[in-house]
């Protein structure tokens, strides 16, 4: 009689060993090389890829990516995995990947990134409903200060806001926040690394994406030097490479700490409109970029109020 061996168990996160401090400033500086590269996904896009095909890129920037982390990786799921993957990836990549394009497409680049903010109070809030943990005033209301300095930015006078995009930005954000959390909860089987569990992800978004992509958008026509580029900027580093580090520092790291690292990627989006795309920045805009900075690094932290009941 044959028989089938189990898949190994996840470790669910409040078995995860947090690391030290000094191991955890290594790990979130890591952790935060992901948001700051998929900073450049709205100049990426913009400016390389063909104009009005935002389910071919979310494709391309997908299912390739997938197949050579699973290569990489040499591990396929098992048991459970097979759906949570797919729901993890449809989350996190398959719908997330469109909505952001379609968001780029429709708003300057640094208007664009900024509303990817709204992700830390998704998570915030998701962490009490999905993981059962406390609601951390502290981060959740770095969280806010977060978004209020991503408010000076989107309401600037020459900000020009687009609802399509303001609703495409503010949808990815909250299906990532959402795959985020599910992510910390489900965490990683023992055994499989982070590049695997990406593979896993990035393989089920492509998939997902395949027909509706070839449906709807088509294969692009002018597919030319510079779109080849964007592609596999996208594919190799926007997503093999920044998604390996992301789901490695969501399993060690605080759920929402690692979500308010996003605000880094407005602050690249923003660097390179400037710089590349010549998008002016008023005073106001600045100020609140330098809100969000501040609200991630805060963010961070540990509370004064924890900290004063560890060490009495």
């Amino acid at each position: 009689m044959t028989t089938t061996t189990p898949p190994p168990p996840a470790l669910p996160a409040s078995m995860v060993t947090p690391p030290t401090t000094s191991g955890r400033i290594g790990l979130t500086s890591l952790t935060a090389i992901a948001p700051a590269v998929w900073g450049t996904t709205y100049i990426v896009t913009t400016h390389l890829l063909p104009e009005g095909h935002p389910l071919f890129a979310a494709l391309m920037r997908s299912l390739p990516a997938g197949v050579v982390a699973l290569l990489i990786a040499r591990r396929l799921p098992r048991g459970s995995w097979w759906w949570k993957s797919l729901v993890l990836g449809t989350l996190n990549m398959a719908a997330f990947f469109p909505l952001l394009f379609l968001a780029a497409q429709h708003l300057p680049g640094g208007v664009a990134a900024t509303l990817g903010a709204s992700q830390p109070i998704v998570v915030a809030f998701l962490a009490v409903a999905i993981l059962h943990e406390k609601l951390s005033i502290w981060r959740a209301t770095w969280g806010v200060i977060g978004m209020l300095g991503v408010a000076l930015v989107v309401l600037g006078p020459r900000a020009g806001l687009d609802p399509i995009g303001i609703l495409a930005g503010l949808g990815g954000a909250a299906s990532m926040g959402t795959g985020v959390v599910l992510t910390k909860k489900w965490g990683r089987p023992a055994g499989v690394s982070a590049i695997g569990l990406a593979g896993w992800q990035l393989t089920a978004a492509g998939l997902v994406l395949l027909i509706p992509a070839m449906l709807i958008d088509g294969i692009p026509r002018d597919i030319d030097g510079p779109a080849v580029a964007g592609y596999m900027w996208l594919g190799v580093l926007g997503a093999l490479l920044t998604y390996s580090l992301w789901f490695s520092g969501i399993r060690r790291l605080p759920v929402t700490a690692t979500a308010l690292l996003g605000l880094l990627s407005p602050l690249v989006a923003a660097v390179l409109g400037a710089v590349i795309a010549d998008e002016a920045l008023t005073f106001i805009q600045l100020i609140g970029f330098a809100v969000a900075l501040a609200a991630m690094v805060a963010g961070q932290l540990t509370s004064p109020k924890k900290k004063a009941r560890i060490h009495p």
